[in-house]
């Protein structure tokens, strides 16, 4: 049995969960959710979302634990949310925003535009002395993850310096230059 899956979600008040046609819509004062699910059951039972299996095949077993933390993530971001923050690392890396439209210096000829989805917020923090940092906010796990890996493709953060857009609290394996 899956330890993930067979673990109750318990609903938080102020968050409303439907299920119809193989479909879960979460609704909370953050924003609404919806995914379709295949191979299990939902069902919500005493303020608690259940997802239930009814065979040991391979694909209900490994979709149980996955339906389950997806809709977990639902919950949790449709009452709370979810945030990323990216750090700047190199001599003259920049960004500023707009409103959604951030605007990054990553050491190319030009700088780099980028329109972010209305449904993720975005904000600048840049202090003299600190790299500059991108703070990223979403009820939409999956599309913020996507958001910050596609900022932190433009310029991936390398081994021997370090520079790069790298995640706050990212951890970098360096390796040491050449020696002489």
């Amino acid at each position: 049995m899956s330890r993930i899956g067979k673990n109750p979600i318990t609903i938080p008040a102020g968050v409303t969960v439907e299920i119809n046609d193989n479909v879960v819509t979460v609704k909370g004062k953050k924003g609404q959710l919806s995914q379709d699910f295949a191979d299990v059951t939902v069902k919500i039972e005493e303020g608690q979302v259940i997802v239930e299996r009814s065979s040991d095949h391979k694909d209900e077993r490994s979709k149980h634990g996955l339906y389950r933390a997806l809709i977990n993530n639902m919950i949790i971001g449709v009452s709370e949310g979810f945030t990323k923050s990216l750090e700047l690392v190199g001599v003259g890396y920049r960004a500023s925003n707009q409103g959604q439209k951030l605007d990054i210096a990553l050491g190319f000829s030009h700088n780099i535009v980028l329109e972010v989805v209305p449904e993720v917020t975005v904000e600048t923090v840049t202090e003299k002395g600190k790299n500059p940092i991108i703070k990223l906010a979403s009820h939409d796990k999956q599309l913020l993850g996507q958001v910050a890996a596609k900022i932190r493709s433009f310029r991936k953060p390398e081994p021997y310096k370090g520079k790069g857009v790298k995640f706050v609290g990212e951890v970098l394996r360096r390796k040491a230059g050449k020696s002489a």
